[in-house]
């Protein structure tokens, strides 16, 4: 009975980097690390960095989904920045044109 299950390695015993990647995509990878520059015991630079490499499904399984809310990766997130920013200029324009109505009764 053979197994259904894919090998992670070739047939010859090497790892395909097709497979790798099929792997670190489905798992997902996270590569954290700090750098820290210190002169005399000052600190002057800390740069934190993290990295997680995952498939989007897998990413979006972790609760990751930023790339859905920014305009510049989603043409839905655009579109509701635009309407957003419409908004708040009919709004703009509506009280100004209520001020110089005001102004007009007043004059």
């Amino acid at each position: 009975m053979s197994s259904q299950v894919p090998s992670p390695y070739g047939s010859n015993g090497g790892a395909n980097l097709a497979d790798i990647l099929e792997r670190v995509l489905d798992k997902g990878v996270v590569i954290a690390g700090d750098i820290r520059i210190n002169l005399l015991d000052i600190e002057l630079l800390t740069i934190k960095l993290r990295l997680i490499v995952a498939s989007v499904e897998r990413a979006e399984e972790m609760g990751i989904d930023w790339w859905r809310d920014d305009p510049s990766l989603s043409s839905g997130a655009r579109r509701r920045e635009l309407a957003q920013e419409n908004e708040r200029l009919r709004e703009r324009i509506a009280a100004l044109e209520g001020e110089q109505e005001s102004r007009e009764e007043i004059t």
